[in-house]
C-alpha cells in the first residue's frame, strides 16, 4: 500500500508528479497547511514539523523530497525513471536529486527572503552559484542525468517552473525555458497541473485569494 500526504500547490506537488509518472496506485491524504490554526498536531506522527511531502510506503514513513523519489523511482524500476546502481549515471542522478533539496530550493528560499550572507555562511552556497551550476548543466544536458528523463527531472523541473514561471525568483534563462519545454508535454506532468489546481481553488486559503485577486 503506498499513501501520500499532499498539499496543493506546495512543494509536495513535485511528488504527486512523481507518482503520476510512476503509474502505480495509491491512496492521497490532503493536508491543508495553509488552514487557520494550522495542521492538527497528529500529523507530527508522519512528519515532525507538519510538512509535505510524506509517503507511507508498506508501513514505512518517508519524508523529504529527495528520499521519497529515490526509494519510489527504485521500488517500481519498470517505470524507468532511475539509472540503476552500477550504471554510469546513477551518480549524476542522484547529485541532481538531492542538490534540488539541498542547495536549489534553500538557495531560492534565502533570495526569495532578502537573505544577505557570504558563500560559506550556509551549506547551501549562494544563489549565483546555484542559477549559474543550473544553466550551465542545463545548456549541455538535454536531462538532469544524461540524455533520459528520470525522477531527478521532476524535481528540477518541477522547481525551475515554480521558482521562474511563479514565484518569479529565478532568471529567465534560455537553457532553463528550453528545458521546461522539453518536459512540458509530458501527460502525467499535465494531468498533476490540472489536478493541482483544482485540488488548490477547493481549499479556503486559495478561495479567498482567488477572491482577493479578481477584486484587484
Amino acid at each position: 500500500m503506498l499513501k501520500f500526504y499532499h498539499a496543493p500547490w506546495s512543494r509536495s506537488s513535485s511528488i504527486f508528479w512523481l507518482l503520476e509518472e510512476l503509474g502505480q496506485p495509491y491512496e492521497m491524504e490532503v493536508v491543508d497547511i495553509r488552514a487557520e490554526g494550522g495542521v492538527p498536531e497528529g500529523y507530527r506522527e508522519i512528519q515532525p514539523n507538519k510538512k509535505v511531502p510524506a509517503i507511507v510506503h508498506d508501513g514505512a514513513v518517508i519524508t523529504e523530497r529527495a528520499a521519497i523519489s529515490i526509494h519510489l523511482a527504485d521500488a517500481f524500476p519498470q517505470a524507468g525513471l532511475a539509472p540503476a546502481i552500477g550504471e554510469t549515471m546513477r551518480g549524476p542522478y542522484l547529485t541532481w536529486l538531492v542538490y534540488c533539496d539541498a542547495v536549489f530550493d534553500p538557495a531560492i528560499a534565502a533570495r526569495a527572503h532578502g537573505l544577505t550572507y557570504k558563500s560559506n555562511d550556509y551549506s547551501f552556497g549562494t544563489f549565483d552559484d546555484m542559477v549559474r551550476n543550473v544553466d550551465n548543466h542545463l545548456a549541455k544536458s538535454n536531462f538532469a542525468a544524461g540524455d533520459r528523463f528520470t525522477a531527478a527531472d521532476v524535481q528540477l523541473a518541477s522547481g525551475i517552473n515554480y521558482t521562474m514561471n511563479v514565484l518569479k525568483a529565478l532568471p529567465e534563462r534560455p537553457a532553463f525555458v528550453d528545458y521546461l519545454g522539453r518536459i512540458g508535454d509530458r501527460p502525467a506532468f499535465r494531468r498533476t497541473q490540472e489536478k493541482d489546481r483544482d485540488m488548490a481553488m477547493a481549499t479556503p486559503y486559495f478561495q479567498a485569494w482567488a477572491a482577493a485577486a479578481g477584486q484587484g
